[in-house]
């Protein structure tokens, strides 16, 4: 079993380095969080500088002191919605893959959701990902599919699948 620290990032300025390093290697691997292959190293620097605001907590899992996945939980602030969240940018560095990364930061950001005393989450992934078979595994339920959701790094056109929980 692996030794993973779940944490929350309050601050990019430590971790902007590893934070970028890790968003680079999941989007050359292929993952859909919005970003293309060829991605550069300020594009995503910028990003994450943007990341944190009070309406969005950051979570990182580390393995041995080194970031090895991300996840991001955005808290609505709409006054119908403040019951809810969404789970986005949930990320694994590829070399970490496996290690039960995803469930773990999944998890963290699950009992965050319901210390803040939400009781929906939702979030949306690529159909055919993986991802969908973690999702369902911790019992996310699809709610539906959006063809021609997003670009691929090949520019085709693919679909998302929406899922939400109760908690």
């Amino acid at each position: 079993m692996y030794d993973i620290q779940l944490e929350q990032v309050k601050s990019i300025k430590n971790n902007i380095n590893e934070l970028s390093e890790l968003l680079l290697q999941v989007v050359e691997d292929g993952a859909s969080i919005g970003f293309l292959p060829g991605m550069q190293q300020e594009d995503a620097n910028i990003y994450w500088r943007n990341v944190i605001s009070p309406e969005v907590y950051l979570f990182v899992a580390k393995i041995e002191n080194e970031i090895a996945g991300t996840v991001q939980l955005h808290l609505c602030t709409k006054q119908n919605g403040n019951h809810r969240v969404e789970i986005a940018k949930l990320m694994t560095h590829p070399k970490h893959r496996r290690k039960g990364i995803g469930r773990c930061l999944m998890n963290f950001a699950e009992e965050r959701a319901r210390k803040e005393g939400k009781t929906l989450i939702v979030l949306d992934t690529r159909e055919g990902d993986p991802s969908n078979l973690l999702y369902s595994s911790l019992n996310y339920y699809e709610a539906g599919k959006i063809p021609f959701y997003a670009k691929s790094s090949n520019g085709e056109l693919e679909s998302t699948v929406f899922y939400y929980k109760t908690i």
